[in-house]
C-alpha cells in the first residue's frame, strides 16, 4: 500500500493554515488536517508535501521556553492581499493561543494565566474577508472566535459569515471528583464554587458548560441530569450520504454553542445532550440548548464556508499511517471505541471522511472552472 501511495500523482492545493496553540511539535491541533493532506497527496506547490512543523501560521515553539511568532500579524494589507490571491483555501485550526502557565511552567497549568499569544487578530479576519471576496474555501473551528478573541473582531466574523457565538463552551469530563481527576481545570471549580456557597458537590462524570463572558459554570452530572453521559454528534442525511459521516458518534472534548443565520448557512450535523427532566430544567434555567450545531456550512458560487463547533482537528493520531493507500479499510484496528475519552474513532469515522470530501469537492470545482 505504501508503494501504491508513493506513485499516486500529487495535486497542488495551497491552504493557509493558522494554528496559534502549538506548545510542542508536531502540533496536534493541526495534525489531523496534515494527515488528510498527505493521504490525499495534496501539495503546497507542484512538488512539495506539507510539513506539520513548518507549514502553518502561528506559534512556533523553540527550546528553553523560547518561541517564534509567525502569524498573519506580521503582514500588512498588501501582503495579505497577495496571500489571498496565492492561497486556494484558509483553515483556522485553533486560535485559542498559548498561556504563560503552560509555556513558562509557572504555577498550576490548570490555572488561568496571562496570554503569550492567541485570539483571532484583525489581520486574520481581514484575510478571511479577502478569501470570501475571492470565492474561496474557508474552514474554521473551535476555538476561532471565542475567548481570548477581541469582541470587536468576533463581531466582524459573525457578521461576515452569518454565525454567532452564544458565549457558551463545554466539555465532557469522565469524573468531577477532584481527588480522582487531576485534569479538572482549577478555574472551572473555583468559578462554580464562587456562585454556589463555596461548594463543589460532584463525584461522577458529566458535561460542564462555561459561559466565557461571565465565568458562569453549569454542571450536568451523570445519572442526576444525564440519561447518556457523553455528548453525541448526529449527522443529517447530507452528512451521512455526501460526507461519509456516521449517523452518530460520541465526542468527549471541547465544543462551543453557536447560533446560525438560516438564510446564509445550514447545519450538516448537530450536538445532542441527552438530558433527563432535571437536566432539561437546569439547561432551561440558563437558556442552554440541548441540541445545537456541530457542523455549519455555506456552499455556493460566492464562497465556501465551514464552521466546526468543536476541536475537530485536535486528535491523538500519527502521521505515519497517512502514507498507506487504503489505510481507512483498517480503521477499526486504530481505536477502542468503548473508552469514553478516546478521540481516535472521531478522527477515523468523522473527521477524515468529512475533510477529505470537503477538500476533494473543492479541488474538483477549481479544476472545472479553470
Amino acid at each position: 500500500m505504501l508503494v501504491v501511495w508513493f506513485f499516486l500523482p500529487g495535486r497542488k492545493l495551497l491552504i493557509a493554515i493558522v494554528d496559534k496553540t502549538v506548545v510542542e511539535y508536531p502540533g496536534q491541533e493541526h495534525l489531523s488536517l496534515h494527515w488528510v493532506l498527505n493521504q490525499e497527496k495534496f501539495l503546497k506547490n507542484n512538488t512539495e508535501r506539507y510539513e506539520p512543523d513548518k507549514d502553518y501560521f502561528g506559534f512556533f515553539p523553540l527550546e528553553d521556553e523560547k518561541y517564534k511568532l509567525k502569524g498573519l500579524e506580521r503582514f500588512d494589507s498588501t501582503q495579505l492581499q497577495k496571500l489571498s490571491v496565492d492561497a486556494d483555501a484558509a483553515y483556522i485550526t485553533d486560535a485559542y493561543g498559548v498561556f504563560r502557565n503552560e509555556w513558562f511552567k509557572q504555577g498550576n497549568i490548570q490555572d488561568r494565566s496571562g496570554i503569550v499569544y492567541g485570539g483571532m487578530s484583525k489581520q486574520d479576519i481581514y484575510f478571511l474577508e479577502l478569501m470570501k471576496q475571492k470565492n474561496k474555501l474557508i474552514i474554521t473551528e473551535f476555538n476561532s472566535i471565542g475567548s481570548p478573541t477581541d469582541p470587536v473582531i468576533r463581531n466582524k466574523f459573525e457578521q461576515t459569515f452569518g454565525i454567532k457565538w452564544s458565549g457558551w463552551i463545554g466539555r465532557y469530563f469522565e469524573s468531577f471528583d477532584t481527588t480522582i481527576n487531576k485534569e479538572l481545570p482549577t478555574w472551572l471549580i473555583n468559578n462554580y464554587k464562587r456562585s454556589h456557597n463555596d461548594q463543589w458537590p460532584f463525584k461522577k462524570g458529566g458535561v460542564a458548560f462555561i459561559n466565557a463572558e461571565n465565568d458562569l459554570v453549569v454542571i450536568l452530572e451523570s445519572g442526576k441530569h444525564l440519561k447518556t453521559d457523553l455528548p453525541y454528534i448526529y449527522a443529517s442525511q447530507e452528512g451521512i450520504e455526501h460526507y461519509g459521516m456516521p449517523e452518530k458518534i460520541k465526542y468527549s472534548f471541547w465544543f462551543d454553542i453557536v447560533n446560525i443565520d438560516p438564510k446564509v448557512n445550514h447545519v450538516v450535523s448537530d450536538f445532542r445532550i441527552d438530558v433527563n427532566e432535571a437536566g432539561q430544567t437546569e439547561l432551561n434555567q440558563y437558556k442552554i440548548p440541548a441540541t445545537f450545531p456541530a457542523i455549519t456550512t455555506h456552499i455556493n458560487k460566492d464562497y465556501r464556508f465551514f464552521y466546526f463547533s468543536a476541536d475537530f482537528c485536535d486528535n491523538p493520531i500519527s502521521l505515519s499511517s497517512s502514507y498507506f493507500k487504503g489505510v481507512s479499510l483498517f480503521k477499526w484496528m486504530m481505536y477502542t471505541e468503548r473508552e469514553p475519552l478516546e478521540r481516535k474513532s472521531f478522527f477515523w469515522r468523522l473527521y477524515r471522511p468529512l475533510v477529505t470530501t470537503i477538500l476533494n469537492d473543492y479541488y474538483d470545482s477549481i479544476k472545472e472552472n479553470q
